[in-house]
């Protein structure tokens, strides 16, 4: 009787990395637009400290992940890890240091303090390290056979969602003390530096992923690599659906339908929940009999169908359109990198995923920005037109199928 193949002893550590990344971001966020206001900002500015953050990802993802194929992976995640320890110190500095009244005032009422100008340069400076993504899942592709690929980009996604439900259980702990938003931060660059030490004592590059001497990738030579274009196309799509979604679902449920705080966090906390055991068990049942196209195009219809749930005001149906989201989104995500991490070879998948993250980047903020004045003009209707967005990526992906089998 054959048993169970033994367990990669390199997966768990870059698990335990996407982890802490995920549960460090994920103790400010609730704070974060509070501090804005807090220091003399609106919801202008905090948008656009969300796209500052991507833009500057925008142009870093590719460059680290570029230098992830020729000088190794742990190195440059040391690098990236290292870049967002500095990024909270600065916005831990930002919070502290006394609002002089120094001000820049523009006629439109905007108004930047001095510390809000910090927090800006502490968002760029994690955008511009923030290749940590593209080059673990590099690192992910390297150490995964085609067997257990899908499996094991499953089990990274569901590390990610475990983070963002323990972080802002914390952040409400940490910021009930007397310590108010300064204390989720200190928490923050403890836990980054502890990814720190994860990556330097535990995570090893595997033996066939040695550092090379041979010219980075192009962003124009990636495209005349054999399907890098309809990959990437197809992840700026599905990031823009999303970025629709993250961009209106806040202020629909808030405007619209009266919800607290609470029934928020409750709701992205159920949702990343459910995430959780569609990318752990239901994924590993789906991945052993179906192939990674069928997985992304029908979790994409899944997808759809939660978001036309979403246009409905009545709590259970919304709660049934977060098993539809779970659900798609759990089959349909790690699928596609699993698809992805299989073009190019090992000398270049670090740049293929850095231009990927920074498609994902590029629809971030158009996203963030166009969701917002969708939902201006159509309201809950935006979420019809997510649902068709999706579904033209459904009949996209179907080219997927022959890629998939052409790689394979």
């Amino acid at each position: 009787m054959q048993g169970k193949p033994p367990i990669n002893p390199l997966l768990f550590p870059v698990l335990l990395v996407n982890f802490i990344g995920a549960l460090g971001f994920s103790i400010v966020l609730p704070f974060l637009v509070i501090i804005v206001l807090k220091l003399g900002g609106n919801a202008i500015v905090y948008g656009l400290l969300g796209a500052t953050y991507s833009l500057f990802q925008l142009i870093g993802a590719p460059v680290l992940g570029a230098r992830s194929d020729r000088y190794g992976r742990r190195k440059i995640l040391l690098v990236s890890m290292g870049g967002t320890v500095v990024a909270w110190i600065i916005f831990l500095i930002g919070l502290l240091i006394p609002d002089t009244h120094i001000h820049f005032s523009f006629e439109s009422g905007l108004v930047v303090s001095v510390p809000l100008i910090l927090i800006f340069l502490a968002r760029a400076m994690d955008g511009i390290t923030g290749g940590n993504i593209s080059v673990a899942n590099a690192y992910l592709a390297d150490i995964s056979s085609k067997s257990d690929r899908k499996q094991n980009f499953g089990k990274m996604s569901a590390a990610a969602n475990l983070g963002l439900i323990f972080g802002p259980l914390l952040a409400g702990l940490l910021g009930a003390t007397a310590w108010g938003n300064i204390l989720p931060v200190i928490a923050t660059i403890f836990i980054s530096l502890s990814a720190i030490f994860v990556i330097f004592f535990q995570l090893k590059d595997p033996p066939a992923r040695q550092s090379t001497t041979s010219p980075s990738l192009g962003f124009f030579a990636a495209l005349k690599l054999p399907y890098v274009p309809i990959f990437l196309f197809l992840y700026f799509l599905i990031f823009l659906a999303f970025n629709f979604f993250y961009a209106a679902f806040p202020v629909y449920v808030a405007g619209k339908l009266h919800w607290s705080v609470l029934q928020l966090g409750v709701f992205f906390a159920v949702l990343s929940g459910l995430l959780v055991l569609v990318q752990g068990p239901l994924l590993a049942f789906c991945a052993s009999r179906f192939s990674g196209a069928a997985l992304v195009i029908s979790g994409t219809l899944l997808l759809g169908i939660g978001f036309v749930l979403f246009t409905y005001t009545g709590n259970v149906i919304i709660y049934t359109g977060v098993v539809f989201f779970a659900l798609g989104n759990g089959l349909m995500w790690p699928s596609f990198i699993g698809l992805l991490s299989t073009l190019g070879s090992e000398q270049t998948q670090g740049a293929i995923q850095g231009f990927a993250s920074s498609a994902g980047s590029l629809a971030s903020i158009i996203g963030l920005v166009t969701g917002a004045v969708l939902y201006h003009s159509l309201g809950a209707h935006v979420f019809f037109l997510t649902s068709i967005l999706l579904l033209i990526i459904a009949i996209i992906s179907i080219k997927l199928i022959r890629i998939e089998r052409e790689v394979s």
